[in-house]
């Protein structure tokens, strides 16, 4: 990048480790968001949405990505109120936290 003064360095920060950010908000109605940190280029990432039952209710990200820092948004109108687990995964890493839809 350049100004018309003088060139500019311009660098992408990337995450240090591996995290899934807590949900918010958490308890939510309908809507909660929240980031993945992925440390290495050319992971498989997946960020999946459990019921209590262990099933698949939801599916945030099943891509191969770069590393970075992803914010996705998780709509859960569609469903009852509950308790459910989003789990993050990617590089061999796993992360996993609770979060309450109170409609």
């Amino acid at each position: 990048v350049a100004t018309s003064d003088a060139l500019i360095d311009v660098t992408r920060e990337q995450p240090v480790r591996f995290s899934l950010s807590n949900a918010y908000p958490n308890p939510f109605n309908p809507i909660t968001t929240l980031t993945l940190d992925i440390t290495a280029d050319n992971s498989l990432a997946s960020v999946k949405v459990f019921n209590l039952k262990g099933e698949v209710v939801g599916v945030l990200m099943n891509d191969m990505v770069d590393a970075g820092s992803y914010t996705m948004t998780w709509d859960a109108s569609n469903l009852s109120s509950g308790v459910y687990m989003i789990r993050a995964e990617a590089s061999g890493q796993i992360s996993t936290q609770k979060v309450m839809l109170v409609k």
